[in-house]
């Protein structure tokens, strides 16, 4: 009998693990399959300076991607992520361009900018008791409006501040590999997924993290103050949306008040279709990847194939419900 209750967590847990790494490898075959079919329909689409295209949207929308999975993992959801990479970009222009400071305090301010948002965004859900989706679209439309309003409605240039455009544009594994140009934003962005996957998997913030998504009431009985490791988790993927807020900006060249609707949509999807649960408690930063790899893909793919911009935002959406669905069928079969 003793034998049976012991085997019965341990099949579970290989039950568990096979399932998000099947999720993995189906993810990954499809990316595989939609890049064999694009290269297929268009000569155009495996060249260098696509595929380096291909590499500088997934950097943006995989840094999103990455904070959207934090919260994904506790449970609950941000609707805010494009809205605040706009803001902090936003932030960074204010600082280099209209007060002239040095390049390293503009992209302090604009991390230091999402990590404060993210802490707002995880008061209003732990303390206030907002459900996730009310308070982050709230946000979401703070955010917008103070982008506008700080900005005055026009783009902020970044043509004073030196180097700036190199943060996402240049190549430093190009300067040392020259068969390598890759973008510092590609960079980055595994800088950045590796050090939330080892947060995630060394640490007590990413234990708790995964703790919260499975059964917050369990945590909070066993006596751990669950209110301020969520805001901790909020504002931590605040943060991370502050440094995508530096790259497109640095793509761009400048700061566009108008931009950043739509982008958390993609980086939800791509959460999704890298294996993280909605419902909370699972999923992993490779996943992630690969689902923000597929969807710069596809977006890439549907443009080099002359497909119109509303068609694109149909394919879009209805990925995310095939995501969803698909989640859902895991979910019962988890269970």
């Amino acid at each position: 009998m003793n034998t049976a209750q012991e085997t019965k967590p341990v099949n579970l847990l290989s039950r568990l693990i096979d399932t998000g790494a099947h999720q993995k490898l189906l993810a990954f075959a499809s990316l595989v399959a939609l890049l064999i079919g694009f290269s297929i329909a268009s000569p155009n689409f495996m060249q260098t300076s696509n595929m380096i295209a291909i590499l500088q949207a997934t950097s943006v929308n995989g840094v999103l991607a990455v904070a959207v999975t934090l919260v994904i993992i506790t449970g609950g959801i941000d609707l805010s992520v494009g809205t605040l990479m706009t803001f902090c970009a936003v932030i960074a222009g204010v600082v280099l361009t209209y007060a002239g400071m040095p390049l390293l305090l503009g992209v302090l301010a604009a991390i230091a900018a999402g990590a404060f948002c993210g802490l707002c965004s995880g008061t209003f859900v732990a303390k206030m008791k907002i459900p996730p989706f009310i308070a982050t679209l709230g946000m979401m439309l703070i955010l917008k409006g103070l982008s506008l309003v700080i900005s005055g409605t026009r783009p902020i240039y970044f043509n004073d501040t030196p180097g700036f455009d190199l943060i996402s544009r240049g190549s430093l594994i190009g300067e040392i590999f020259p068969a390598l140009p890759v973008p510092n934003g590609v960079l980055i962005l595994f800088i950045v997924a590796l050090s939330v996957a080892y947060i995630l998997g060394r640490t007590v913030l990413g234990r708790y993290t995964f703790a919260l998504g499975s059964n917050e009431e369990a945590v909070r009985l066993s006596g751990v103050n669950t209110d301020a490791w969520k805001m901790g988790i909020y504002a931590l993927a605040g943060g991370i949306c502050g440094i995508a807020g530096i790259l497109i900006a640095s793509r761009l060249n400048s700061a566009q008040p108008a931009l950043g609707l739509g982008y958390e949509l993609e980086a939800i999807a791509a959460v999704v279709i890298g294996g993280t649960s909605l419902s909370g408690g699972r999923g992993t930063i490779l996943g992630t990847l690969i689902g923000a790899l597929i969807m710069a893909v596809l977006t890439n793919g549907l443009r080099v194939l002359s497909v119109a911009q509303e068609w694109q935002t149909v394919v879009t959406g209805a990925i995310i419900i095939l995501a969803v669905y698909a989640d859902m069928v895991r979910r019962k079969q988890a269970g």
